[in-house]
């Protein structure tokens, strides 16, 4: 299961993300924003990253208008690791090497298409472990 959120800035890619993911079968839990209103995307990332702490999620997705303000908001969650994403190659590397457990893009800077394809190339890479856990570990290490 995935969780997924977005201020009003991409509120209409969260929609074909979520279309894109049912249609592979992929349970998906929406933490809003539910329309166009204006909101804040710092309250849409600690919903969606909380909920993967709490373990019950493969990962989250996050999306505002260029991705930036979200995923900022996200990488001061403890224990999140907030990859913002433009192409499928980063998606790939996120996962592999950062294992990324919740991913960012913009709605107003990113095609539906694109963003699809990033998801997919996301969901289809695998973390490697090795030389890769080791820098994560620092990473954590510098939550504290």
């Amino acid at each position: 299961m995935i969780v997924i959120g977005s201020d009003h800035g991409a509120f209409e890619l969260k929609a074909v993300l979520k279309e894109h993911l049912a249609a592979k079968g992929i349970e998906v839990e929406d933490c809003g924003t539910f329309d166009g209103s204006s909101v804040d995307y710092p309250d849409i990332a600690e919903k969606v990253c909380e909920k993967v702490k709490s373990g019950q999620f493969e990962f989250g997705i996050l999306l505002c208008g260029t991705g930036i303000g979200i995923s900022i908001a996200a990488n001061k969650i403890d224990g999140i690791r907030c990859a913002l994403l433009n192409n499928e190659y980063s998606a790939e590397k996120a996962k592999q090497h950062n294992n990324a457990n919740v991913i960012a893009m913009g709605g107003r800077v990113l095609g539906p298409d694109l963003a699809k394809n990033i998801l997919d190339a996301f969901m289809n890479a695998s973390f490697e472990g090795g030389r890769h856990q080791n820098r994560i570990d620092k990473i954590h290490a510098l939550e504290k």
